[in-house]
C-alpha cells in the first residue's frame, strides 16, 4: 500500500471532535461500559509502543487498547490495576486517509474497533 507524503489538513480539535462523535455513536448498552474507559488521542504511537508491537512503522498502527477487557476482569483480580485506556493515533490516519470524509470513517472505525477490545474481541472478530 502506498502512503500518501502529504498529510490532510485536520485539526487537532476537529480530530478530537471526530473521536467524540465516534463514541457518542457507540450504543447504550456498550456505551455503559466505557464510563471508566480513558480514550485519548495521540498525534503518533510512541517508539517503546512499536517496539513491544514489533511494528516497523508508525504508520502501521492506527489505535491501540491498553486494559483488562470486560470479559477477563474478576472479582478475585488483585487491585491496583490502570484502567483501561484506548489511544487514537491522528497523524498515521491522517497519513493513511486521501479525503476528509475517509478520515471520518477511519476515525470511526478505529474507534469501534478498539472499543470492540475493551469487549474481549481479538483483531480477527472485529466487524473493521
Amino acid at each position: 500500500m502506498s502512503r500518501r507524503l502529504r498529510t490532510l489538513s485536520v485539526s487537532e480539535a476537529e480530530f478530537q471532535a471526530l473521536v467524540q462523535e465516534a463514541l457518542d455513536s457507540v450504543p447504550e448498552p456498550y456505551a455503559r461500559h466505557l464510563a471508566n474507559v480513558a480514550v485519548v488521542v495521540e498525534e503518533e504511537p510512541s517508539p517503546e509502543v512499536l517496539d513491544e508491537l514489533e511494528l516497523e512503522s508508525e504508520d502501521d498502527l492506527l489505535g491501540l487498547y491498553q486494559g483488562v477487557s470486560i470479559d477477563k476482569e474478576s472479582f478475585f483480580q488483585a487491585g491496583g490495576q490502570l484502567p483501561a485506556h484506548i489511544s487514537i493515533y491522528r497523524g498515521p490516519i491522517l497519513r493513511l486517509c486521501r479525503t476528509k470524509k475517509e478520515v471520518v470513517q477511519e476515525v470511526r472505525d478505529t474507534v469501534v474497533h478498539e472499543i470492540g477490545h475493551h469487549f474481549g474481541l481479538d483483531d480477527d472478530e472485529m466487524p473493521y
